[in-house]
């Protein structure tokens, strides 16, 4: 069944970094003709106000409904061997008492504990097997279930391990310390993250911020994007501008009506600047997630409860069967 889009008046999808350079946000507000209203892409800045600065871009007063491309939750192995029950009752508390190190990527085997599982600081002589002895878990292990590859897309890379191209840990790092944990501090915003608050279609009232996990790449697969036969890469201008007219087609049935600046810059390939993936990465977000509230994929409910309570979930991904 389709999710309600009822009472959302604001959807925006951020590609996520602890780079600030990389951070990147498009946003879409719902307009007085059920159509949504989208502008370029633009950088994240101060973290602090992230939410309110969404807020305020409302036309009129009702739910914000936020995707974010880092991981939320916790390996259910990982979680088990830690005696933790509740990803939302420990978030606040990482990064402190025992949990002091918890955010600081251990630099050697040594450092690696339960208490402190990211690895590694930097590359140099780094190995999984590390990662494993330190935490005495299988790397497999270390894969929460919406991580796994299937027929849509190859596997994410697991939470805990911070080096290569594909990792989103210290992405993660990030969103939780200076975005998740300061709002959860803020009772005014309100803020709800998906699926450990509950139902989607109970969070998305009037007045809730609620945050959902994302992941491009699982996107691409929904909209027809980054086919692997067209041998296109979103890395390169040429790539991106490969699937402008795609975009452009997708808007229309999307009911998004782009900024035309936006357009330019999607017909562009979002020209050659190293932020071009990034911006690209954000609006394919925005695509993914409308698509949801549009009704043409599942939002990935229901959710079993140790996924939501534990590891979380991919917004958009279809529970396996």
């Amino acid at each position: 069944m389709p999710m309600s889009r009822e009472h959302i008046s604001l959807v925006c999808h951020s590609d996520w970094s602890i780079n600030p350079h990389k951070r990147w946000v498009v946003s879409a507000v719902l307009g007085a003709n059920h159509r949504w209203q989208v502008v370029q892409p633009v950088q994240v800045g101060d973290t602090t106000n992230f939410f309110v600065h969404m807020q305020s871009q409302f036309i009129t007063p009702g739910c914000l409904l936020a995707g974010f491309d880092f991981p939320i939750g916790l390996p259910f192995a990982y979680a088990h061997k830690a005696g933790i029950s509740d990803f939302l009752s420990i978030l606040p508390l990482l990064g402190l008492t025992r949990w002091h190190d918890f955010y600081q990527p251990a630099t050697s085997l040594a450092e690696i504990s339960l208490y402190r599982p990211f690895y590694p600081a930097r590359p140099g002589n780094s190995r999984r097997s590390h990662l494993e002895a330190g935490l005495e878990l299988t790397f497999a292990q270390l894969y929460r279930l919406c991580e796994m590859a299937h027929d849509n897309r190859r596997a994410a890379c697991p939470l805990f391990w911070t080096l290569g191209g594909q990792q989103v840990g210290k992405a993660a790092i990030h969103g939780w310390q200076h975005l998740l944990v300061p709002t959860l501090a803020q009772p005014g915003l309100n803020l709800k993250i998906w699926p450990f608050s509950g139902h989607l279609d109970e969070l998305c009232l009037p007045g809730n911020t609620v945050v959902v996990e994302t992941y491009p790449a699982e996107f691409y697969g929904h909209l027809g994007i980054l086919n692997p036969a067209d041998r296109m890469s979103k890395r390169t201008q040429a790539g991106r501008r490969f699937y402008s007219e795609k975009l452009l087609s997708l808007a229309d049935r999307l009911k998004l009506d782009l900024d035309p600046g936006l357009i330019d810059s999607i017909e562009a390939g979002f020209d050659n600047q190293p932020s071009g993936e990034d911006r690209f990465d954000a609006l394919v977000g925005l695509y993914g997630m409308i698509n949801v509230l549009e009704g043409n994929h599942s939002s990935g409910e229901p959710v079993p409860p140790h996924i939501s309570k534990i590891e979380g979930w991919i917004f958009g991904q279809e529970q396996p069967e």
